[in-house]
């Protein structure tokens, strides 16, 4: 079956407009134009648009859309048995959230005590998504999944007070670190403070430390150019002197 540009756009609740845009960029391009010069799409396009929004749904920008359906051999049916996955996984965290809520408001009606990890749990779950989209398949490649797993359930064991010192240890070796750049001297005893207190956060995280995995880690910051983006926001090279600090710090 065939639909013109306005059947598809009341179809999939998006403007003419979009469509017209995503034919211009080569996102979605019609399945050909009648003689009065309107597109028409067919089946092939109504199931590309479906994989479009789908992706527009977790944030994906078009390039990226763009790039992932033109990959050799894309597999339809794979994509979607992705897209159920991270959708299941959102309705979970959902749920957590709700469940949470729904405590704490017995809780201020005074008919239930919730523990202090209980008042986190969907928040947490939040975060641990997102880090799993941004590093998940670099750090799980690293150290394997059975460390990522138990790492990930020590985060959500933490409690309130230990989640705020995870914070301020962040802040204060981003600061440290900064201030320490000037003296151009990863062994001296300020800088080698700064890999003392990486420790002890990533400590509040990891199952258990090691100085390799941890000077790995810190080659990981140089290499990977989202962890090297966070440390050098503020200062360049932040990254390669952090590095530097840790394999001194970890010899």
């Amino acid at each position: 079956m065939e639909y013109t540009i306005k059947d598809i756009s009341q179809m999939a609740g998006i403007s003419t407009r979009t469509l017209r845009y995503y034919d211009e960029i080569g996102l979605l391009v019609p399945l050909r134009i009648s003689s009065s010069g309107y597109r028409i799409y067919g089946e092939e396009e109504i199931n590309k648009l479906q994989q479009i929004l789908f992706y527009r749904e977790f944030d994906l920008p078009l390039e990226k859309i763009t790039s992932l359906l033109q990959t050799r051999g894309y597999d339809r049916e794979k994509m979607l048995r992705e897209h159920r996955q991270k959708l299941l996984a959102k309705r979970d965290q959902i749920d957590q959230m709700l469940q949470t809520i729904e405590k704490s408001i017995a809780e201020t009606k005074g008919m239930m005590r919730m523990k202090d990890t209980e008042k986190f749990k969907g928040l947490k779950e939040k975060t641990l998504k997102t880090n799993e989209e941004k590093y998940g398949k670099e750090i799980r490649e690293k150290y394997g999944d059975e460390v990522v797993e138990e790492s990930n359930r020590k985060f959500r064991g933490q409690s309130q007070e230990v989640y705020e010192k995870a914070e301020r240890l962040a802040q204060e070796i981003l600061e440290k670190l900064y201030a320490v750049m000037d003296e151009k001297d990863p062994s001296s005893s300020e800088a080698q403070e700064v890999a003392e207190l990486h420790k002890e956060w990533i400590s509040l995280y990891w199952p258990s430390y090691t100085k390799e995995a941890h000077r790995g880690l810190a080659q990981m910051y140089v290499e990977d150019e989202r962890f090297k983006a966070y440390y050098d926001k503020e200062k360049e090279g932040a990254a390669e002197f952090l590095r530097d600090i840790i394999d001194i710090f970890t010899k």
